[in-house]
């Protein structure tokens, strides 16, 4: 009896296959195989008065590479099988494209044919396969319906802006992304800083050294103001002795965080190891297809799109072992998962398959960002089945007059779950010396330093992901493809600040302007809370609290009210002008947004098709002639750094600043975000 196993990745099928033997064959869909049609009622593929009844079609190669070639494939070997598993990956999205693929060929749904994998094990996979249930029709309902979303939106309002204000596109989560950032920027422009001033006294007693800050002033928070202000503070402490009024000193407990999920596992990659979004999702989906560690292909971690922190019984307990023989017993914890009220706990946390597979025994065969990415991920999940950090805290208050001083220490006495994660999230000690309550110490200095209050900070991809996900915007397995989005269309810039390592969202003017206008006209759609909603809609429709087809049609009626309005009231703007003028026919030279983006033309166009290029000068000059290195725009859109002495001078290079490439949620073999 031949059975067939349809995953969504090639690398991943070389794995499965592997693990069940030569009465199965598995081969790949790479992704999704159909999408909505382009055709109908404005190109939506959706037949808004039939009930709004989708129309699928085919994935075309212009879409996706070979895509012909696969569904080719897939009708020849589904019709050879006597057996099909879709064991395609075990999310809405991955039971969607089971679904398409069983329509497409019409293999019955009534059938138990479905197997999902939250890790690519041996164990796990012949297991799966042992046992396969029916398709879960309501997480495909979820996710049509998301889909469907996506596509009324992300049409409808990129066909407005496109004609409008010349604008890319707009969507369903990348607008509130962007709007998130454009709010930021006016926050900061309108923020007015304002003077603080912080007072320390420095110490020594039997050799030691430790310092003391004003925390009240005649009992109140210190909150001083100026300069003349501290300086009497300053005088009179110096004047003066500190009298030590009490001392604290307690046994503190610092436990571990929960194994990853997507979110935290994005902004700790960027954090602590310098990766963007794209490439730590990149590296994860290598990982958890499948790596040859010296014994054959086997998946190193679990699924890592997932908003779990649970661990199954059966790591916790290979891990609790391993703890204690590779730690001691002292070590060992107990680990309870406490996941959020709004995560879909369909499998578990992004922990390590096997906890024997240590990442200092399998680093030969990884490369280096691999082995970074995983040492992470395993090391917080064996911290999370770790005991606490255990340290002494020592908080005294010093008293000099009206004025209230504190100093702190610190002691480590037991290392706990820090034993192994200690790299990621360690902390120094600090120590007081020995202090006696009403001691009088006279400071060696006191000093007053001038601060200003910072306006907020822009969001960094890290900060951004945090923000969308405390929110409830979008998905964790979307943030990188939502981030990819907003600067592939010249809404946002990404770059680190001069003086800074920490690369940071800044609104480019298309940007603001794309957010201002759906401010304007659909404040009621594109905001955080309405986005959020729908979200939790999204989870009622899987859990079959909703009917799908009711969600659309209501948002379709409040959504195309807003956007007929648009229509009518949304105003071309007046460009902008350079100041210069035009030196064919002497009319006023404007900025133009054209496809490949920004360039000058002349202002009485088309009586007059004057233009020029913008050519932002870079700071360098030309290693070839000298002049000024200048930021241009080639005919694909993308920027390099050229010589501005141009056509006598062809020296050119990369353009380091360039709006990077992210790995899109396209699942790296061609599934549609």
């Amino acid at each position: 009896m031949s059975k067939l196993v349809i995953v969504e990745s090639p690398s991943k099928a070389k794995t499965i296959e592997k693990y069940l033997g030569s009465d199965y064959h598995v081969i790949s869909s790479k992704g999704h195989i159909r999408d909505l049609a382009t055709n109908g009622h404005e190109g939506l593929g959706i037949d808004i008065r039939n009930n709004f009844k989708p129309t699928y079609i085919d994935i075309t190669n212009d879409k996706k590479p070979n895509a012909a070639a696969v569904i080719k494939e897939l009708g020849r070997e589904i019709k050879k099988a006597d057996q099909v598993y879709l064991a395609t990956d075990p999310d809405r999205e991955g039971e969607a494209i089971a679904w398409h693929i069983a329509d497409r060929f019409n293999i019955p749904l009534d059938q138990e044919n479905r197997v999902v994998f939250s890790e690519i094990t041996k164990p796990v996979v012949t297991n799966a396969i042992a046992h396969p249930h029916k398709i879960d029709m309501k997480m495909v309902d979820s996710q049509e319906t998301r889909r469907m979303y996506d596509r009324i939106i992300g049409f409808k309002l990129s066909t407005l802006l496109q004609r409008r204000i010349n604008s890319k596109s707009a969507g369903r989560v990348q607008s509130v992304a962007l709007k998130l950032i454009v709010d930021r920027e006016k926050e900061i422009a309108a923020f007015v800083p304002e003077e603080y001033w912080t007072i320390d006294a420095a110490f020594k007693k039997n050799r030691e050294k430790f310092t003391a800050a004003l925390v009240k002033v005649s009992g109140k928070k210190a909150d001083v103001k100026n300069e003349a202000d501290a300086e009497v503070i300053r005088q009179y402490c110096s004047d003066n002795p500190f009298v030590i009024t009490d001392i604290k000193d307690e046994v503190k407990q610092k436990a571990p965080k929960p194994p990853f999920i997507t979110s935290t596992l994005q902004q700790d990659a960027i954090n602590k190891l310098g990766f963007s979004a794209s490439k730590t999702m990149r590296i994860a989906q290598a990982l958890y297809e499948g790596k040859d560690v010296g014994n054959g292909l086997t998946g190193l971690i679990t699924y890592m799109r997932t908003d779990s922190v649970r661990m199954s019984d059966v790591f916790m307990a290979q891990g609790k072992q391993y703890i204690v023989e590779n730690y001691g017993k002292e070590y060992a914890g107990y680990y309870r998962s406490k996941t959020s009220a709004n995560a879909q706990d369909a499998h578990e946390a992004i922990r390590p398959t096997d906890v024997n597979n240590n990442p200092e025994t399998i680093k030969e065969y990884l490369t280096n960002d691999e082995y970074k990415l995983y040492r992470m991920i395993y090391y917080r999940a064996l911290a999370a089945l770790m005991k606490n950090s255990k340290y002494q805290s020592l908080t005294v208050r010093m008293e000099n007059g009206p004025y209230e001083f504190t100093a702190t220490g610190r002691k480590e006495l037991f290392d706990g779950y820090l034993k192994v994660y200690g790299q990621y999230e360690g902390s120094e000690d600090h120590y007081l010396p020995v202090l006696e309550l009403n001691e009088s110490l006279k400071a060696d200095k006191v000093e007053s330093h001038q601060h200003f209050t910072e306006p907020p900070l822009r969001y960094s991809e890290a900060r951004l992901i945090k923000t969308m996900e405390d929110l409830g915007i979008g998905r964790p397995s979307t943030y990188a493809s939502t981030l990819d989005t907003i600067v592939e269309r010249g809404y946002v810039e990404l770059a680190a600040p001069k003086g800074s390592k920490v690369k940071v969202f800044t609104p480019t003017k298309r940007g603001t302007l794309t957010s201002e206008k759906l401010d304007e006209f659909f404040s009621s759609i594109i905001n955080t809370k309405y986005t959020a909603d729908m979200e939790k809609q999204l989870d009622d429709i899987a859990e079959g609290r909703e009917d799908h087809i009711k969600a659309v049609r209501d948002f379709y009626n409040t959504f195309e009210p807003l956007v007929q309005n648009a229509y009518v009231n949304m105003k071309k703007p007046a460009p902008e002008k350079t100041g210069d003028k035009c030196p064919l026919c002497g009319g006023d030279l404007v900025l133009r947004t054209g496809t490949w983006g920004e360039f000058i033309g002349c202002a009485n166009y088309p009586k007059c098709s004057y233009t020029q290029n913008i050519n932002q000068e870079t700071g360098e000059m030309c290693p070839e002639c000298g002049a000024p290195l200048v930021r241009k725009t080639n005919s694909k859109g993308q920027s390099f750094i050229g010589c501005s002495n141009y056509p006598s001078c062809r020296y050119t290079k990369q353009d380091p600043s360039s709006p990077r490439r992210y790995y899109r949620r396209k699942r790296s073999y061609g599934k549609n975000s």
